[in-house]
């Protein structure tokens, strides 16, 4: 846009400013009936359709998969992306905030008056590129497998004793791999497999030294597949 195009588009626009209507009580009046359309949409839904309910919280499982709210998928995928536990507020706070803070100044980064995308190509691409980003990390979001899934390939005989270690809280205070608690209480279980052999293992499951639970109430079938696939960890 040139000189005289930014002229004639502020004359334009004061004209259509005085012509204009003030915005109390006209815009807060059309606020203030859409909400209250809104408003009275939900209530009649909620009151036709219900509220979902869900099985009531059982305290002692440990194969729930907790979820955010959708609208916080982006978020609980870049948490997922953000491993280390170290980096985890940049991933909370810190990214965050410096887009919040790059969208409410872009405004006075771009001036340009025009109001057709293609001219104005910083606010443009930016739109876009949150757009694309979050919509690619709620999605990622929605359809990503527990955040108790152990990510470290085993061979697929193990595949049993692997899903028993992740739905059974050990990750609360082992690490393996990329996944669990990493500096927990219990010792990292990656390369487990080279420390103990298979025998120590099965009976630590059994007998649960020190505060480590024991976890015979597994049954025999599941504590043999627990310890054949952490003697398989090396």
């Amino acid at each position: 846009m040139n000189n005289r195009e930014k002229e004639d588009y502020l004359r334009e626009y004061e004209q259509l400013k005085k012509k204009g209507k003030p915005f109390f009580p006209y815009a807060i009046m059309k606020d203030s009936v859409m909400f209250c359309v809104v408003a009275a949409v939900l209530i009649i839904m909620s009151l036709v359709l219900g509220a979902e309910q869900g099985p009531k919280a059982d305290p002692t499982t440990t194969t729930y998969t907790p979820r955010p709210e959708w609208y916080f998928f982006f978020l609980f995928e870049l948490l997922r992306v953000i491993k280390p536990p170290a980096l985890t507020p940049i991933a909370t706070v810190g990214i965050p905030t410096i887009c919040m803070v790059l969208l409410l100044i872009l405004p006075f980064i771009d001036r340009n008056a025009e109001r057709i995308p293609w001219r104005r190509p910083i606010a443009s691409f930016t739109a876009v590129l949150i757009i694309i980003a979050m919509a690619y990390l709620t999605y990622l979001g929605a359809t990503g497998g527990s955040p108790t899934e152990i990510e470290l390939e085993t061979n697929p005989k193990y595949e049993q004793g692997k899903q028993i270690v992740a739905q059974s809280g050990c990750l609360a205070c082992h690490a393996i791999g990329e996944n669990g608690a990493e500096g927990g209480l219990g010792p990292e279980l990656t390369e487990i497999g080279a420390t103990l052999p298979r025998v120590a293992i099965r009976q630590s499951l059994i007998a649960g030294p020190g505060i480590m639970p024991s976890f015979e109430g597994l049954g025999e079938e599941d504590i043999n597949a627990v310890a054949d696939y952490l003697a398989s960890l090396d």
